[in-house]
This record gives C-alpha cells, structure tokens and sequence, in this order.
C-alpha cells in the first residue's frame, strides 16, 4: 500500500532536492577556489627562487608583460587573501545549507512518522 504524501511534504522534499543542489555547486566553486589557491601558492614559491635582477613576466589577458617581482608578489598575496576570504564565504554558505537540510529532513521525518501532524515553529 502506497503512502500518498501531503503538498506540505512535497514542497519539503523539493526544498531538500534544491538544496542538495546548490550544495554540489557550492563544492564545484569552492573547488575551483582551492584549485586558485594551490596554484597562486605555487607562483609564490617561484617566485621567491627569482633573483633579484631577475626578470618575471605577469600575464594580462592574452599578453606578457614584463614587471617588477615585488608588484607580482604583492599582487599574487592580494590574489591569494581574495580566495581566501571566498572560501569563508563558500564555508558559510554550506553550513547554512547543511543545517537547513538537516532541519527539513526532521520536519518530513516528523511528519510522516507522526501520521502527517505538521510540527510547531517552524
């Protein structure tokens, strides 16, 4: 015997189902953001194995520019505490996700164990 779920609970599960799906897209961007990071750690590390006449191009767009090493240093550290300060975000953003989901799963939970009575608060 089928259980027919009330348009409450559909809606829920629906709410879960585009959760779930910003979810993957938060760890799709936030991968990307680590990828950036790791990648800018690395330029850093180059770098410092530049001698100090040493000559360093930056890319711009399509082109090469030739720069000073401490210009590209400093503009990689802003490159890098931009990523960072996006991964907080990303973090934040999937805690949000996860405690909402976590508090949808109950309600549907609760209703359907509790025989279709919709909790209170909420």
């Amino acid at each position: 015997m089928g259980m027919e779920l009330s348009p409450q609970v559909q809606n829920m599960i629906l709410q879960l189902q585009q959760l779930q799906q910003q979810a993957q897209a938060l760890a799709s961007q936030k991968m990307q953001v680590e990828i950036g990071i790791r990648e800018t750690d690395m330029a850093l590390e180059g770098l410092e194995k530049v001698p100090d006449d040493g000559v360093v191009y930056q890319s711009f767009g399509g082109l090469l520019i030739m720069s000073d090493t401490d210009k590209v240093k400093a503009s990689m550290n802003e490159r890098k505490e931009s990523l960072n300060l996006r991964t907080k975000m990303l973090d934040k953003q999937e805690e949000r996700i996860q405690k909402r989901s976590q508090e949808l799963q109950q309600q549907v939970q609760a209703i359907i164990g509790g025989g279709g009575n919709m909790p209170s608060g909420g």
